[in-house]
């Protein structure tokens, strides 16, 4: 963790006295994304994994089905300039869940467990965490953001880029579950969803509907399994 990520601040801390010191805080950026030479949106993200990060987010927004419809991507002094044929439609419905994936509850706690071992967060308390696991066991990917839909993102991103198969794969999330999280792993075919947090009554829904199994409240060694239990043995 250097610079980049943490930067140092001065601050007053009171208790009986008020006194003066410095701690490192979670440095926050402005990612300008440009798509096709024109300004789409500007991201505020943890200065990590800023390719994986924009690559998930083309996806999560339905500008691209897969890496290879990327003609160009650069990313440089918080610009991302990104080549792309002409835009598609979004989908309307979310996709159903194509995966015969079952994982323990073991490996659920397994995999919320290792998302809360975050140095980054250990220290500052000001990111959410994000894990993409294969078959609920072995870490593929684990990102950190201080938005707990950027830290989804990042690890979309990297299973595109390293060609994942997300049928196979769980993902871990230390953040709340509402809709548009659970229409990004709908759309990217992750079958099932662990988190420390809960859902919305519309992300079940979509995810009853869908196939999609959560695990909320995952703390400990109890869970709260909202959709689609026959996925956790």
């Amino acid at each position: 963790m250097g610079d980049r990520v943490l930067t140092k601040t001065e601050y007053t801390r009171i208790n009986a006295e008020a006194a003066r010191a410095t701690e490192r805080v979670v440095r926050e950026i402005g990612l300008a994304i440009y798509i096709n030479k024109r300004h789409f949106t500007t991201a505020m993200i943890m200065p990590t994994m800023e390719k994986e990060f924009v690559t998930g987010y083309l996806f999560g927004q339905g500008f691209i089905n897969s890496v290879s419809e990327i003609e160009s991507i650069t990313i440089k002094n918080n610009i991302a300039e990104i080549s792309l044929p002409e835009k598609k439609e979004n989908e309307k419905n979310p996709p159903v869940i194509h995966s015969n994936l079952k994982v323990s509850r073991e490996e659920i706690f397994n995999t919320v467990k290792a998302i809360l071992k975050s140095e980054i967060f250990t220290e500052t308390e000001a990111v959410h965490s994000a894990g993409l696991f294969s078959g609920g066991a072995e870490a593929i990917c684990i990102a950190e953001d201080i938005g707990r839909h950027n830290a989804l993102d990042k690890v979309i991103g990297y299973g595109l880029l390293h060609d994942i198969d997300f049928g196979k794969t769980l993902f871990a999330s230390t953040g709340r579950q509402p809709a548009e999280m659970i229409l990004r792993c709908c759309q990217a075919n992750i079958p099932i969803i662990a988190t420390k947090a809960v859902p919305t009554t519309l992300a079940i829904e979509i995810a009853r509907k869908a196939g999609l199994t959560i695990a909320g409240l995952v703390r400990g060694n109890t869970m709260t399994i909202y959709s689609n239990p026959d996925r956790i043995e």
